[in-house]
């Protein structure tokens, strides 16, 4: 007995030990025992051994290996059964690149074939999965929750990029639900549809028929597409809406050795570039694996433009196209047209790199070019883009980058530039490129060659120009010639692209030996200074200053916001002197006494032009000529200019007052306001208005003259001293005393006449002298007319009257008639005058002698020696 109760006691032992060391070592025999079903060379790891509760099971780790290569890894799971099994698990990742690893051998005997045979084994279960992760598109992560019985098996997806809802229900696949997000600022892209599964997994559904409505990229245009196949072949259409023509047309068979698109048609008619196009495909072993099967294909572009049709094609292959290595060559021949433009391709290259990261070098050979017409005047004659060794992957262009460009302006002139530089994993606002340039060209309108040299460099998200030398040889237009201007860095542009906080700035410098001008005016050599500083190129603020030896600085400041440039420039107050290499030495002008300053605003923006509002000053000007002393002359102008129009006096009139000009006639207190508009028209006239000048011991006035003129200005002269007059043009023949008032009715754009109807006479007494030696000598020569000339010799004008005319051609007429008392050999007698003159004022004035040049320089350069004092030496206040 005591034997079997040994036996007893050992049985109960081993069912109670045998469960726990089974749970206890479940790291160990799962994985051997689930190694059944998987292919060789696969196996499932567990690092810790699952912890098992009265309800459930927890696993904390299980890894799928391929190799060494982990391709699945569950994390946090736990298995439950309320009243189903339900798995739960805090992730699994999937890392795509292990799949290239698994194993070619046949699988298990035992392992199920058919889809059916799969479906039959599933039990009754829950799959939640919350974060499911497939690497490298970790972006597209989402929740996994699956509903699995038999007969149908439920899927729900929910990530932010993509969300999908399916059954499967036999052989009957509906995907009722697939938002795919695939551009951050546009809505996602939704499919649906039903398709009919073949027997075996592996292949591709038997029948199907899927459809989707999207919005295309950059475009306000919704599409349909739409794909649906029977047993081997089949079609996707993706059609415009409004548009009978399909942006895609892809027919496509599929054997068990190749899948093909055989006559596939695309058209792109967006984008002011319409594109269209034909498109073959071939994939051999295409149920093998992407790893071994081999592609090849041809890929035509049609372009339309106004120098005609362009026709481009790509080939690739055959070749392949792996998770770990690619192998396909590529060339992309022919040309396109856009436009003007004609661009011609021959850019052979290799695709080769894993799928995840793809390489492209273009071999020896590969070449862009371009020529055509960019806008109504400028001609590209070539633009040439070697890309031999270039190489382009996921992080940017790698190599060497060069450009030449060729072009002219049949009004402007020629030009070469150049572009030299090398780029490492660049794009833009990553990875580095460094570049020189270099170029010259021909000014044709200001008969100039240029050159321009310079270097910089793309490193991330800073662009950086740290050298610029351009320049002409001169600037001549008309008569004005700029002798080697040249603009060169003082900082270098640095742009700083970055959203949080842009920055860009630099500082120039524009030099400019001797400007000359007509008549022998100059410029000394000048200097622009300015800096800028903003956020970017299209937003920034300038400052700077202009000096040109004892001229200026004139000071601008202003900012550019991409659409608009305004600014304001300050001319502090200086002597007027420094203006003098600006008055020509034909002028003999010399610029003496006085002050300027000025203040100008303005702007420019397209569809507005250039804009400027301010107001210069002079004050207590003063300059010697030969014939002509000016002085105390203030001069005032506030000004706007809009559209080609100057509005001369804003608030206030623009205004000239002269304190006294000296000539052959002194005139003093010249006053003349000015207001309106130039050039002038109806709606905007000019007006001169209170013109006033003291002159020949009376005065000259103007009250108002508009432009377009419909009404006369009216001259007026008042109290004129008819004796200063005669003194003044230096009449030798006669004496004239006494006052002359006048009105002269004065016209700018009459076509006949620049007076008209005017008239003189004498508001009090005049004496009339003729002289002795011009009597006598007209007596003697006409005896008959000896007695009227004796009448003049001496005569007191009580009534005189004048009529005076001027055409436009300067012919002057005038008809007297004067009344008084002749004084001769102590008689008094009664004269009543008719006098008619006429003559060519224009060239009388030419013939006039107005001053004494000798005399005027004396006065301007010469200085009298002092007189001495008593002593011998001379006296300091003389000196």
């Amino acid at each position: 007995m005591k034997g079997k109760y040994k036996a007893a006691i050992a049985l109960v032992l081993l069912f109670i030990l045998l469960p726990l060391t089974l749970l206890l070592t479940l790291a160990q025999w799962v994985p051997t025992l689930a190694g059944i079903w998987l292919p060789a060379g696969t196996r499932i790891a567990l690092d810790e051994s699952p912890r098992l509760t009265l309800r459930s099971l927890h696993i904390p780790e299980l890894r799928y290996l391929v190799e060494d290569c982990p391709l699945a890894r569950l994390t946090n799971a736990t298995l439950t059964h309320p009243s189903r099994w339900k798995l739960e698990a805090d992730a699994l990742d999937i890392n795509t690149a292990c799949l290239n690893k698994l194993p070619q051998s046949e699988p298990s005997p035992a392992a199920p074939k058919t889809l059916k045979e799969w479906q039959a084994m599933l039990p009754g279960s829950w799959i939640d999965i919350k974060r499911l992760t497939f690497s490298p598109w970790q972006a597209w992560e989402g929740r996994l929750s699956l509903a699995l019985t038999p007969q149908r098996q439920q899927l729900h997806y929910r990530g932010e990029r993509l969300a999908f809802d399916a059954q499967l229900a036999g052989q009957a696949l509906t995907l009722s639900k697939l938002e795919m997000r695939l551009f951050d600022d546009k809505p996602p892209v939704t499919l649906g549809g039903e398709f009919t599964l073949p027997v075996f997994p592996a292949g591709v559904p038997v029948n199907g028929h899927a459809q989707t409505t999207l919005t295309v990229p950059g475009e306000p245009v919704i599409v349909d597409a739409e794909l649906e196949w029977r047993e081997n072949e089949g079609q996707l259409i993706v059609m415009a809406r409004g548009n009978p023509e399909p942006l895609l047309d892809l027919p496509w068979q599929a054997t068990p050795a190749r899948f093909t698109i055989s006559d596939g048609r695309w058209n792109w008619p967006y984008q002011g570039f319409p594109l269209s196009g034909r498109v073959g495909l071939h994939i051999d072993d295409w149920q093998a694996g992407i790893e071994k099967a081999r592609i090849s294909g041809r890929l035509n572009v049609l372009t339309q433009g106004n120098a005609g049709k362009g026709n481009a094609v790509l080939n690739f292959g055959p070749g392949r196209l792996g998770m770990d290595q690619s192998d396909m060559p590529m060339r992309l021949t022919g040309e396109a047209k856009q436009g003007e433009m004609i661009f011609y391709a021959s850019l052979p290259a290799q695709l080769t790199g894993p799928l995840s990261d793809p390489l492209l070098a273009f071999t020896p050979g590969a070449l862009l070019r371009s020529r055509g017409r960019v806008i109504d005047a400028l001609n590209i004659d070539e633009i040439r883009w070697p890309l031999a060794g270039v190489k382009v992957t996921q992080r940017g262009v790698d190599g060497r980058l060069q450009a030449i460009l060729r072009a002219h302006e049949n009004q402007m002139g020629d030009f070469v530039l150049h572009l030299d530089g090398q780029a490492r994993d660049f794009l833009p606002d990553a990875g580095l490129w460094q570049w020189r340039y270099w170029g010259e060209g021909n000014f044709i309108p200001m008969h100039a060659r240029w050159d321009v040299a310079g270097r910089g460099e793309w490193r991330d998200n800073v662009i950086l120009l740290s050298a610029l030398s351009t320049g002409f040889d001169q600037l001549q237009y008309g008569t004005m010639r700029i002798n080697a201007p040249r603009l060169v860095l003082n900082q270098p542009i640095r742009w700083l692209r970055d959203e949080a906080q842009p920055h860009f700035s630099g500082a120039l410098t524009l030099d400019a030996e001797e400007t000359t001008f007509s008549g022998g005016s100059r410029l000394p050599p000048s200097t622009l200074n300015f800096s800028v500083s903003g956020s970017e190129p299209t937003v920034f603020q300038f400052k700077g200053d202009l000096r040109a030896d004892e001229i200026g600085p004139v000071r601008v400041n202003g900012r550019w916001d991409g659409e608009r440039l305004r600014g304001q420039a300050w001319w502090p107050k200086q002597a007027l002197n420094v203006f003098q290499p600006l008055v020509p030495p034909e002028w003999k002008m010399r610029l003496l006494d006085g002050a300027l300053y000025a203040q100008v605003a303005f702007s420019a923006a397209p569809g507005q032009g250039f804009e400027a509002g301010g107001h210069g000053v002079l004050r207590d000007g003063g300059a010697w000529m030969p014939d002509n002393q000016f002085s105390g002359v203030d001069f005032i102008l506030p000004f706007r200019y809009h559209e080609g129009r100057w509005q001369l006096g804003t608030r206030r009139p623009v205004s000239l007052r002269i304190g006294k000009v000296v000539n052959q006639v002194t005139a003093s207190n010249i006053a003349a306001d000015l207001q309106g508009s130039y050039p002038w028209t109806e709606a905007n006239p000019l007006q001169l208005s209170d013109v006033s000048i003291d002159v020949l011991g009376g005065k000259v006035t103007l009250r108002q003259l508009r432009l377009p003129q419909h009404d006369a200005a009216l001259l007026r002269l008042q109290n004129i001293s008819s004796s200063e007059l005669i003194s003044a043009i230096k009449a030798k023949q006669f004496a004239l005393s006494g006052p002359i008032d006048g009105a002269l009715p004065l016209w700018l754009d009459n076509n006949a006449w620049i007076i008209k109807d005017g008239w003189l006479h004498n508001p009090g007494a005049m004496t009339l002298r003729v002289d002795k030696d011009t009597a006598d000598a007209l007596v003697k020569d006409n005896m008959a007319a000896g007695a009227a000339i004796n009448w003049l010799r001496y005569m007191e004008i009580s009534r005189s009257w004048t009529k005076i005319n001027l055409d436009r051609q300067g012919l002057l007429t005038m008809q007297a008639a004067l009344k008084g008392t002749s004084y001769v050999e102590g008689k008094s007698n009664t004269v009543n005058l008719n006098y008619a003159h006429e003559e060519n004022v224009f060239e009388l004035w030419r013939s006039l002698r107005f001053g004494d040049n000798l005399q005027s320089l004396l006065k301007q350069h010469v200085k009298l020696p002092a007189a001495p004092c008593a002593n011998g030496k001379q006296c300091e206040e003389n000196r």
